[in-house]
């Protein structure tokens, strides 16, 4: 059984390759078991989550093992760690095992990629990122790959961990800025993408202007929320499965109290990536919720193992 660490996963995570591996299974309409979350009480700091999820075609498969940790953040330590092991489907052998918290970080950007191919505009160039975490890091990368990205602010609600991904990003060739006022820094950017553990919204919908496309990513439980009621409003609503729906706060939180309805959410990456919807005008508000599953760490798994 091969073990990968870290940088042999990233290596092994091309973005364009694992867009392409991800749309083909999206597409072909993939299934894969909802994912098993489990709460982890934890004292004086937010709760911690095990996940577990599951995935397999006719020939691989994969289980991902993850742990979220909130209170991570303020210990300076990953919130996420995680490890992936991938099997042969046919006879049940172990052939590797990945780095599950930079599998989840590079299939995590990418979806949000490819569902951008299909819903920001395609002279998107203005990226802003709302979070410096490790999937945060993974994102500008990730968007060059379907859009010509050029510029890229960050902003984190401790502001040194925004500058020390800008400075990382810049020294790496990027036109990369910390910035400290995100209701200026929003409506100057073309697709917002947010990956942060917030509680209560960041995102404000009347900050948005037209032909913006969101990205949310963070918000995983139904205590959590990257964007206010206003957001989902304004903009045409897409998730990553309808799953999303039942474990996301960005969601959940809006349907019981009929800020949204089921009706609102239009599609999500089955029938984005099978080209049966996507952006209609350059002036609409887009917005794309994901929370993540297994077909995603199962086309990473692919790709990994070539």
């Amino acid at each position: 059984m091969k073990i990968l660490d870290a940088q042999a996963t990233t290596d092994a995570l091309p973005f364009a390759a694992l867009i392409e591996q991800m749309a083909t299974l999206f597409a072909s309409g993939q299934p894969c078991p909802d994912r098993h979350h489990h709460t982890m009480p934890m004292q004086d700091e937010p709760d911690a989550t095990l996940l577990l999820m599951p995935a397999w075609t006719n020939e691989v498969g994969c289980v991902k093992v993850v742990t979220a940790t909130p209170g991570n953040t303020a210990r300076k330590l990953p919130a996420i760690a995680g490890s992936v092991l991938v099997f042969d489907r046919n006879t049940g052998a172990h052939l590797a095992l990945l780095d599950g918290a930079t599998l989840t970080a590079r299939r995590t950007a990418a979806a949000s990629a490819l569902a951008a191919r299909y819903l920001s505009r395609e002279d998107a160039n203005h990226l802003l990122i709302l979070g410096a975490g490790k999937v945060a890091a993974q994102l500008p990368e990730a968007f060059r790959a379907v859009r010509p990205i050029e510029t890229v602010r960050i902003w984190d609600v401790f502001p040194k961990a925004a500058e020390q991904l800008a400075t990382d990003l810049s020294t790496r060739g990027w036109d990369a800025r910390a910035v400290q006022n995100l209701e200026q820094a929003v409506p100057q950017a073309d697709i917002i993408s947010a990956a942060t553990l917030a509680t209560d919204p960041l995102l404000q919908g009347d900050w948005l202007v037209a032909g913006q496309h969101v990205d949310l990513i963070g918000a995983f439980t139904p205590s959590m929320r990257e964007a206010d009621n206003r957001a989902l409003q304004r903009a045409r609503l897409f998730v990553d499965t309808r799953f999303a729906a039942i474990e996301a706060g960005e969601l959940k939180t809006p349907l019981e109290t009929g800020a949204i309805t089921e009706a609102d959410i239009l599609g999500d990456l089955y029938t984005l990536s099978a080209g049966q919807m996507g952006r209609e005008t350059a002036q609409e508000i887009t917005l794309f919720k994901s929370v993540g599953n297994a077909v995603m760490d199962l086309a990473a798994s692919v790709t990994a193992a070539g």
